[in-house]
């Protein structure tokens, strides 16, 4: 069962095997390949995510006009909720079969969940639980990345794997080690820690992604055509410095160890969201005033039918009354930590859990942390949705900052076990 497991799991999707020594160059180059593609595939599908999440409260307004802010956390949150359910499923399937089946019916099955969500606004009702079921499907094909993460450890070395992390973290699809299975024992303990702080990681960037344009929207009165402008564009320079970021991780980590970048990560991911409370004596625009002021000539525009799109904090949302706006430069400069901090925590994560689970087949491991992300943007948007509506950002961001405190806490409580398969193996003879 080993060596089958062994032959299979580091056998090139996209080329031939052979055992003789002469091919063990062109089977090197073979697996690199391979490798490449799935960096490509995990690149277009972060390129997918990108532009729904970005565009998808301004979709769903379009769509029905029954969508509420609260409708949206759901929404969001249904794409992780079927990743969740997805990931242990391909992560099993690729223990026991080749990586090639998986793969080709999730991409198949989120080919069609797009075409789906793309023509969710044809039926004549209940448009928004058209995308809301889209959504789901979308997620339980990208429940591939199991199996992605799983293939590019088995097929890169224990010197090539911090590369091979950094680069796949750069395309939304990091994984490690899946080697020859072990009867040592894993320290059970490290694995639920690096799954809490994974989940706290991925919670708070996905709080981060679902506000992001409905706060732009309150507090700047942007049109939903310029907040799909202009959260794109920043979406994007984010994207851009994160490539940067994982580049240099990748330098940082090897000189100083995995567990402090992590540390450093979550405290530049806390600065970031400190920044993001709401200051001063500056209130944002409330809708009602559009309202009315449209009241005041709504027979004209009845008769041109040419009523401009209301902006603003909507009046519903109470605190918007007492609540101070928070200032451009505020949102810009904590985008930018968060954009610096969630990246190097990601790839860390994903570094400590893959060396501490050390030479055992991971395609099942690395389906629970997968899962466990998908828990945590499963959880995320719905909170942000309810709590952001009724309290508003000042109370939302207080509670993120209490989350990432407490991750800080856990991290430095379980510092010294989240160490290597190899280096708790030596301590212990």
């Amino acid at each position: 069962m080993s060596q089958l497991s062994d032959s299979d799991d580091t056998t090139p999707l996209l080329g031939d095997d052979s055992s003789s020594d002469a091919s063990q160059d062109e089977d090197y180059r073979s697996r690199w390949r391979s490798i490449r593609v799935m960096y490509f595939t995990m690149f277009l599908s972060s390129v997918g995510f990108t532009i729904v999440i970005t565009s998808l409260w301004p979709y769903l307004q379009k769509v029905d006009d029954s969508a509420s802010a609260t409708f949206l956390g759901w929404a969001v949150a249904a794409y992780s909720l079927g990743q969740m359910a997805a990931s242990p499923i391909f992560g099993t399937w690729s223990n026991y079969r080749p990586h090639k089946e998986p793969l080709v019916c999730s991409i198949i099955l989120n080919l069609l969940a797009n075409v789906y969500y793309a023509y969710a606004y044809l039926p004549r009702t209940n448009n928004k639980f058209h995308v809301l079921i889209s959504r789901a499907l979308v997620g339980f094909g990208a429940g591939n990345v199991a199996v992605v993460r799983s293939y590019v450890a088995g097929a890169t070395s224990l010197k090539e794997r911090t590369g091979a992390m950094a680069n796949m973290s750069a395309c939304q699809a990091l994984g490690f080690i899946l080697g020859p299975e072990s009867d040592r024992t894993i320290d059970h303990i490290a694995v639920l820690t690096s799954n809490a702080l994974f989940f706290i990681v991925m919670f708070i960037f996905a709080v981060f992604e679902t506000i992001i344009t409905p706060l732009s929207m309150d507090m700047y009165a942007w049109t939903r055509t310029e907040a799909v402008l202009y959260n794109g564009i920043i979406i994007c320079c984010i994207g851009l410095q994160s490539i940067l970021v994982f580049i240099i991780v990748k330098v940082v980590s090897v000189r100083y160890g995995d567990r402090p970048v992590m540390l450093a990560g979550l405290v530049i991911i806390l600065c970031g969201f400190f920044i993001l409370l709401p200051w001063g004596n500056h209130y944002p625009k409330i809708q009602w005033a559009d309202l009315k002021n449209s009241s005041l000539v709504g027979e004209m525009n009845k008769a041109s039918n040419h009523s401009a799109e209301p902006t603003g904090c909507p009046y519903e949302q109470t605190w918007c009354q007492y609540t101070p706006s928070i200032h451009l430069a505020q949102f810009i400069s904590s985008n930018i930590l968060i954009g610096v901090g969630y990246p190097a925590c990601n790839v860390m994560s994903y570094t400590l859990y893959s060396k501490i689970l050390g030479p055992i087949p991971q395609g099942v491991y690395m389906g629970w942390l997968t899962a466990s992300g998908s828990g945590a943007r499963t959880v995320a948007p719905v909170f942000v949705s309810q709590v952001y509506t009724i309290l508003g950002p000042r109370w939302c961001f207080s509670l993120i900052c209490g989350m990432v405190v407490g991750a800080i806490v856990l991290l430095s409580c379980c510092y010294h076990r989240l160490v290597a398969f190899s280096v708790r193996h030596r301590r212990s003879v």
